[in-house]
C-alpha cells in the first residue's frame, strides 16, 4: 500500500511549494519521479530548480536527456517512468500515474485555483482511496504552512 497526499496549494504556486517538498524527499534518501502534463512545464520546472534559491542545490534532470537512472530527482511526462527506482511520486499539473504500486508515497501538488486540477484532485482521490491506499489531504493556511486536513 502506498501513502498517498494530496497537496492544496492555497498560498503558493507550485515554483515555489516544490523545491521544499523535493529536499525533504531527498533529506529522507528516496530518489524521486516528478511527472507533469506537458513537457513545456517539465523544462520549466527544471529551469527554476537550477535557480530557485542560492544557498540550496537539487540534483535533479529530465527524461529529456539521457541520464535519467542517474538522478535522485527525475523529471519527466511519462506515466510509467521508472528510470531512477524512485521512491516517491509527485504528480503536478493534472498529471496521472500508470500506478502507484512500488512506491512508498505519492503527492499529488494541486493548484486550489484552477477548477480543473481541483476536480482532478477529487477524482484522483477516490480512485486511490478506492485501491487501498492510504490518503491524507494537507491545504496551505495563510503562512504557507502545511495543515492537515484529512
Amino acid at each position: 500500500m502506498t501513502e498517498v497526499l494530496f497537496y492544496h496549494l492555497t498560498q503558493s504556486r507550485l515554483e515555489e511549494a516544490l523545491p521544499d517538498l523535493l529536499e525533504k524527499s531527498l533529506g529522507r534518501g528516496w530518489r524521486v519521479v516528478v511527472q507533469f502534463s506537458s513537457e513545456e512545464r517539465r523544462d520549466a520546472l527544471d529551469h527554476h530548480l537550477w535557480v530557485y534559491r542560492d544557498e540550496s542545490f537539487l540534483p535533479h534532470g529530465s527524461d529529456s536527456d539521457s541520464s535519467g537512472a542517474l538522478q535522485p530527482i527525475l523529471l519527466t511526462v511519462e506515466a510509467e517512468q521508472k528510470a531512477n527506482d524512485p521512491q516517491v511520486r509527485f504528480l503536478v499539473d493534472g498529471a496521472v500515474p500508470a500506478s502507484l504500486e512500488g512506491y512508498v508515497r505519492a503527492v499529488y501538488l494541486f493548484d486550489g485555483h484552477d477548477a480543473e486540477q481541483l476536480d482532478l484532485a477529487r477524482s484522483r482521490w477516490k480512485v486511490e482511496k478506492a485501491a487501498g491506499h492510504a490518503v491524507t489531504y494537507w491545504q496551505q493556511n495563510d503562512d504557507s504552512r502545511w495543515i492537515k486536513k484529512a
